[in-house]
């Protein structure tokens, strides 16, 4: 059975409300008197309910994660899950509750507004952010607690995890580069999204540091998913000159191409390079396996959390701002220009 109040009263001799406030730490109680019902419950092994502490501290006990409809984030997608198991690690720790809902296209500045006038949360983790993100405009305005996982192209005057996407693509370039390769085409997700803008700034970017030309018919803006992906490299397969490599914003759009090459005989690594973006699980078992650029998902959840956490408790950040600097896997669906 539990330890409760009444047990640690029992043992000093005192009322369950003395003991209450002792543990609370309230002034009107004695140090001496505090100090000795804090030894008794830590020696009964009390562990406080996350319902009475959240009601002394005025909180709902729970984080909020509105997964917006119109970047198509789902529990399928690798990437994300492994960002959500990081939350869910770093909430459970703090016995706090995670709250997540699917958003809606119409209005989702009123899907936010409703769950803070519910009061059923006390902050809030912003994903897949936008270049100009009327979220955390709205979030700004309301003073609610927010971390956001990765920039805007406005102010960034708030608490954000992120990684360096433009220095990632830059070194799939270099690599690609090195490897004589001279018509690189570039696959990208929606560049309203902060995070696809950046990847693409890199890819410019890289190519101007190699000398190289950028060819706007090699150039495909799509969705998120495998299929986006197959389609957007047909399409560049059957130009007239087709590209020697095939950069893509993520894996699972690297892994579409590379379907796609492979339906059509075409030998991925030598006939045609196919890199990614995220080093999601998969792209080490598909074969060949995918030369991508590695973040690590989890951790990023984790921080997001961690970080989220503390503002809540007004407690104090070590870093309110973090951008990863990532890192080149090279396997094997790279390779030397074919010719």
């Amino acid at each position: 059975m539990p330890v409760t109040l009444k047990d640690i009263a029992r043992r000093v001799g005192k009322s369950v409300p003395t003991v209450s406030r002792a543990l609370g730490n309230h002034a009107d109680i004695s140090p001496e008197t505090r100090a000795e019902v804090q030894r008794v419950a830590r020696e009964l092994g009390y562990e406080p309910s996350a319902i009475a502490l959240n009601l002394r501290r005025r909180r709902a006990g729970a984080i909020s994660l509105i997964s917006p409809a119109h970047a198509q984030v789902r529990f399928s997608d690798p990437f994300f899950a492994e960002f959500l198991n990081g939350v869910v690690e770093a909430v459970a720790e703090q016995h706090i509750d995670l709250l997540v809902t699917a958003g809606a296209d119409e209005d989702v500045e009123a899907l936010y507004l409703k769950q803070i006038r519910s009061r059923r949360t006390d902050g809030f983790i912003v994903v897949r952010t936008q270049r100009t993100d009327s979220r955390i405009n709205l979030l700004r305005e309301q003073g609610v607690p927010f971390v956001a996982y990765g920039r805007t192209e406005e102010n960034n005057d708030f608490c954000f995890v992120d990684e360096d996407g433009a220095a990632g693509i830059a070194l799939v370039v270099d690599h690609l580069a090195s490897l004589n390769h001279r018509r690189i085409a570039y696959i990208s997700e929606p560049l309203f999204l902060t995070k696809a803008y950046h990847r693409m700034m890199g890819f410019r970017q890289g190519l101007e540091r190699n000398n190289l030309p950028f060819h706007p018919e090699l150039f495909v803006e799509t969705h998120f998913r495998q299929r986006s992906g197959r389609q957007a490299a047909a399409y560049l397969l059957d130009l007239p000159e087709p590209p020697t490599a095939i950069v893509a914003a993520n894996d699972l759009l690297a892994l579409g191409a590379m379907h796609e090459a492979q339906a059509r005989g075409l030998v991925v690594g030598r006939d045609v390079s196919i890199t990614g973006f995220d080093d999601i699980p998969l792209t080490e078992y598909v074969h060949p396996a995918l030369t991508t650029v590695h973040l690590p998902a989890q951790e990023f959840g984790r921080r997001v959390a961690q970080m989220l956490l503390k503002l809540i408790d007004k407690a104090p950040l070590e870093e309110r701002q973090f951008i990863y600097q990532p890192a080149l896997v090279v396997r094997g669906s790279s390779g030397p220009a074919p010719g």
